[in-house]
């Protein structure tokens, strides 16, 4: 009587192909096999595949930015790298649990609105959401610019920006008026871009601290003012009320002293 193979891998391949035990051991070696590699191969494809989807928000980010007029060439004379974060407005800091594709759902919630006080609501919305999404962008890792919706009440109705300060959370790098139902020929002319090119270089607050920021009657007559639109006094005084509120204590506030803390 010949030996028994003492290898149980040559014992098997000498069994019949029509066996029931080697056909069973065979897909299950494969499958084993299989299952290996395919994990092998997901391990080592997941930082590219990461990267691949960082790369890919980070282009939405930026065409989301680019199509509000004038901020693209804002974002090409800065330079630096574009990334988004949800910022829970009371505390200046980046939501914990809300993110920017969960925040619409969010602010869907009423319990995610703050009422605002009619003494401190001198923008006429009636209430604050407790979140924003907004865009920075980095030089390296210094912060040289943040873009910061902002809306109000305007004349005729409610108008929508984009306000872009520098990294110093104090020198207004350009605007960008997204919606408005302002006079044709008179309110209007916020979304023009010869006014809006006053914005740039102004300042909101002196050295001491205290906002000054206006919309002259006329033209400028200070850093920390931007051109009047004439005959349309209701629409200049709105747009002072937006930007004094949104930097303000009820709005971005306590987010530009974290920035100026250098938190972010």
């Amino acid at each position: 009587m010949a030996d028994r193979d003492p290898n149980p891998f040559r014992r098997l391949l000498a069994l019949p192909n029509e066996s029931r035990t080697k056909t069973v051991l065979v897909a299950f070696l494969v499958s084993a096999i299989s299952a290996a590699l395919v994990s092998g191969a997901t391990v080592m494809l997941r930082p590219i595949q990461a990267a691949n989807r960082a790369a890919e928000a980070q282009a939405r980010i930026e065409a989301l930015v680019r199509g509000v007029p004038g901020m693209g060439a804002l974002l090409d004379e800065t330079g630096g790298t574009l990334s988004t974060l949800v910022l829970a407005l009371e505390e200046g800091r980046a939501a914990t649990d809300i993110t920017p594709e969960t925040l619409p759902a969010a602010l869907m919630d009423s319990a995610n609105w703050t009422a605002l006080d009619p003494g401190a609501d001198i923008v006429g919305l009636g209430q604050r959401p407790d979140y924003a999404q907004i865009y920075l962008l980095r030089d390296g890792t210094r912060l040289s610019l943040v873009l910061l919706p902002i809306s109000g009440q305007g004349y005729n109705g409610r108008i929508d920006a984009i306000l872009a300060l520098r990294g110093d959370m104090n020198t207004v790098a350009g605007l960008a008026v997204t919606r408005h139902a302002e006079t044709p020929g008179l309110g209007a002319r916020i979304d023009e871009p010869g006014w809006q090119a006053s914005w740039p270089g102004t300042e909101l607050r002196d050295q001491g601290g205290t906002l000054r920021f206006a919309v002259a009657r006329g033209p400028a007559s200070s850093v920390h003012e931007v051109d009047g639109i004439t005959g349309a006094t209701r629409t200049s005084n709105a747009m002072t009320r937006m930007i004094r509120f949104w930097v303000g204590p009820d709005g971005y506030g306590p987010f530009l002293d974290a920035v100026r803390r250098g938190e972010f």
